[in-house]
Order: C-alpha cells, then structure tokens, then sequence
C-alpha cells in the first residue's frame, strides 16, 4: 500500500484552525478548506511511485481490481475529503447522471471552455456526497415544507417578504417551492438586497431558529441565497452522524469539520451564498422541487467491527472502525481499491503508522490489515 501525501484546498470558506488541528500543525492563518485524497486530476495525491493518477493509469487493472475497471471504467470512481467550513460555502445542487451528460455535452458542442466561469457542467458525471462528522456539523438540506418555511418568513415581519409566504401557502407544494425560488433568484438584485438586509436584521434580533440565517447573512450580506436558505432544512450532525446528498437536493454545509466522499466529479449548480455565476433556468431545470426529511444517517455495525454508512449508489463505500486499546487486528483485504483516513489516535496500516489526517491507497487485493488504537474510516466501491 502507498502512504498518501494530499493536497490542501485554501478556499476561502475554510476554517483556518480545523485541518492544522486535526494534523497537529501550527496553523498558517490562512483558511484551510479542503484537504483531497484520491486521484482527481485537479489535485491529485501523491506516492513514491508518482501521482495516483499515474500509478493507477500505468496498471489500471492491478490497481482498481477486474471488477472495479469493468463497472466504472480505469479511474478511482470517488473522491475521499476532509472538509473544514469556517463559513458557509454555496447553496448548491448536483445534476444526476443523465442530465451530467447531457449538460456536458450541450456545453461541448457550444464550445464553451472548461474553465470558463458560466460553464455549469465540467464533466459527464454526476456526483453523489456523503459527508460525516467528525465535530458538530451545521449544514442545510433539502426544502423544508413549504408552511413551515411560510411561518419562518413570516416570523420576520419583512414586508417585503409577505408575496413570497402566500405564495408558500398556495397549493400544490412543488408550485409553490418553484415559484418561490424563481422570484427569490430572478428579482431585481438591488431591491433583494434591502429585502436581504431587512431580514437579516431581524434574524439578528430575534436569534433561535433564526440565528444560523443571520450568520450565513453575515458573510453574504444582501445575497439572495440568504432567503432561498430559509426554504432549506436547517440540521446538525453530531460526531459519527452523517448526510447523503443524492442528486437534486439543494444544500449548503455551514460550519464544523468532516470526512465528505463523491463520485470523481465537479458539477455544481449554486443556487446562492456565491459571487460566482448562477444559471438560474439550469438550475430550475435540475432542483428537485419536493419537501423532505434530510435523513440523518449513523452506521450500521457489522460482526467484524465494520461500521457502514449505507447509501444507494456503488461509486463509494464509505465506512470506519473504532480501534480499542489492545484490539484485535481487522483483516481489510478486499478486491477494490481503498483509502483509509485515521481521524483519531494511531493506527497501523500495513506497514504504515497513521497519526490524525494522515492516508494510504490499498490497491485492490493488496494485503490490508489495521491495528491500534484509534478510528480509522475507509473509502472504497462496490463493484
């Protein structure tokens, strides 16, 4: 197995003392967003034998396993994260397979350039996530139903606020949802920035339920995306707790630090909270417009050990072990390739001693046995 070395992300929502905190570093002081293990091209983890871009596409099938090449093809279909929010980042959503693809190549035949700022889709995939707490977590998922989100706008009593909660109490609860978030993302930008401030106020005054808004308007003073965050379901994850966001569902992660995986891909749609570009009719095109439990999901225990966080889709399995003191050894082996991450104590992978934030890629049938005393998460697929 190979010891990673990963890229840190400095976007500019990262906390500035998580990552250095889970490594044992001094921080730098400036923010740490992300930090990448795995094989995406943007920033992918380095070995003694090179890249793992290039260590996988010198072997592909030695690498990933028969199994894994067949079913997604010769690269690491996911990408394992450790993701430190200081701020808010974006409201988003991601497109699912079908309309990626279609994206992709609409995009390709007009010739727009993969990095230019208005292209929304920069490849063919979708990209399901998964993120896990290692902290408390605050994040928005999924829309709220539209009555209680009516209350939550009408609790503010911002006049300019009452066309859109009628609107959220009109019938049928998709209409409604749509038609809000239309009007929230096509008004005039400078009237929905005293509308912004107005409710940021108030959400400043009142505190409670309304105190994450007057946060999230405190980095984005007068973005619209602060009034299409009050549709969302506010949530927060304790340590272990995790959230799957499949395809559709409009989210943001507010603050704390997590393991996050997805499918290797980098198509965004935002919604808001961003001065980057928002294709509102594109947008439209992919939100799922129905209410929904975020769905808090914690992991299933195996016999062995092996607790698993259980989604619907095969590009990643994301999964951890809780070490004790003087346990037994885990015989990881497995016929698809794997990262393991320890977040906690020290843990011996292989031949390898891993300390907080540090990895390995495990090529598929390698020997891969863990020990000591710590919590080691495992990213791999189902192939």
């Amino acid at each position: 197995m190979d010891r990673l070395d990963n890229t840190i992300r400095p976007y500019a929502w990262g906390s500035t003392t998580a990552i250095p905190q889970l490594l044992g570093v001094e921080p730098t002081g400036e923010p740490q967003a992300e930090m990448w293990m795995g094989a995406h091209p943007g920033a992918p983890s380095r070995t003694d034998r090179g890249t793992l871009v290039e260590v996988i596409a010198a072997d592909p099938q030695r690498e990933l396993g028969a199994a894994a090449v067949a079913k997604f093809g010769p690269g690491l279909p996911f990408l394992l994260k450790i993701l430190a929010a200081g701020a808010p980042l974006s409201l988003q959503v991601h497109p699912n397979l079908e309309q990626a693809k279609e994206g992709y190549e609409d995009e390709e035949r007009r010739g727009i350039p993969v990095d230019a700022p208005h292209r929304n889709y920069k490849d063919a995939n979708h990209k399901p996530e998964l993120i896990c707490a290692l902290t408390e977590f605050d994040g928005l998922c999924g829309f709220r139903e539209p009555a209680q989100a009516a209350d939550l706008l009408a609790g503010l009593g911002v006049d300019s606020l009452k066309p859109y909660v009628d609107l959220l109490r009109a019938h049928p609860e998709e209409a409604a949802l749509r038609e809000v978030l239309t009007a929230v993302l096509s008004a005039d930008r400078e009237e929905m920035a005293h509308t912004v401030t107005a409710a940021a106020a108030a959400c400043a005054r009142l505190g409670g339920e309304y105190a994450p808004y007057a946060d999230i308007a405190h980095h984005y003073p007068g973005d619209p995306g602060v009034i299409a965050a009050m549709l969302l379901n506010y949530l927060r994850l304790h340590p272990g707790e995790a959230l799957y966001l499949g395809a559709g569902i409009p989210h943001a992660y507010l603050n704390g630090l997590g393991v996050e995986i997805m499918a290797n891909s980098d198509n965004v749609l935002r919604c808001g909270l961003t001065p980057k570009h928002v294709d509102v009719p594109e947008l439209l095109r992919i939100v799922r417009f129905e209410p929904s439990d975020p769905g808090v999901l914690r992991p299933e225990a195996s016999p062995d050990g092996e607790e698993v966080y259980e989604t619907p889709i095969d590009e990643f399995r994301l999964s951890r072990y809780v070490l004790p003191e003087g346990g037994a050894a885990h015989d990881l082996t497995r016929e698809t390739p794997q990262i393991l991450l320890c977040t906690a104590g020290s843990v011996r992978a292989g031949e390898h001693e891993l300390s907080p934030g540090q990895s390995v890629f495990v090529p598929a049938g390698e020997k891969a046995e863990v020990s000591g005393s710590g919590t080691v998460f495992r990213a791999t697929v189902i192939a």
